[in-house]
């Protein structure tokens, strides 16, 4: 291939797919620039409540079907009576199986946690954001005391 033809290919290929940025975005009127409510986020704290509960079942359930070590419970765990008598017994898997419960037991611990935060965040997690909604309404105030457009808003970010 010759130089020149290259280049003829490299000059066709650009002009049938030219490079342009195309911004994702919501139809003008789907959107929620006009100062309608469409594309606002809507939570109800029903949903909140509903998926903090689960979360606490989650939570209750592992807890106690995770427990190989037997932490909740009047004695040790099966798995961890057999690492102690594996290893009183001068077997090496004792030792391995040993680590592998307290492992376990510190990757549960932390799924545990997660669930305990999800439960325990959503429990006042709208409650919040409404509070935080009223200060930005109440500073975001035109002259006259109306709310500001979005349009009138977005100038300050311009």
């Amino acid at each position: 291939m010759a130089w020149d033809e290259w280049e003829q290919l490299k000059t066709d290929a650009a002009q049938r797919s030219s490079t342009h940025m195309q911004l994702n975005q919501l139809p003008a009127d789907g959107g929620s620039g006009g100062g309608g409510t469409a594309g606002d986020l809507v939570v109800n704290q029903d949903d909140l409540g509903a998926v903090g509960h689960d979360a606490k079942l989650l939570f209750d359930d592992l807890r106690t079907g995770t427990d190989i070590a037997g932490l909740h419970k009047a004695d040790a765990g099966a798995t961890m009576q057999a690492a102690t008598s594996l290893k009183s017994h001068g077997f090496e898997m004792g030792g391995a199986l040993e680590l592998t419960v307290e492992v376990w037991t510190s990757q549960s611990k932390t799924v545990l946690q997660a669930c305990a935060h999800i439960s325990n965040h959503l429990d006042y997690s709208k409650k919040q954001h409404a509070e935080d909604d009223a200060k930005i309404a109440a500073v975001v105030r035109s002259r006259d005391g109306s709310a500001q457009s979005v349009s009138e808003i977005s100038k300050y970010f311009k």
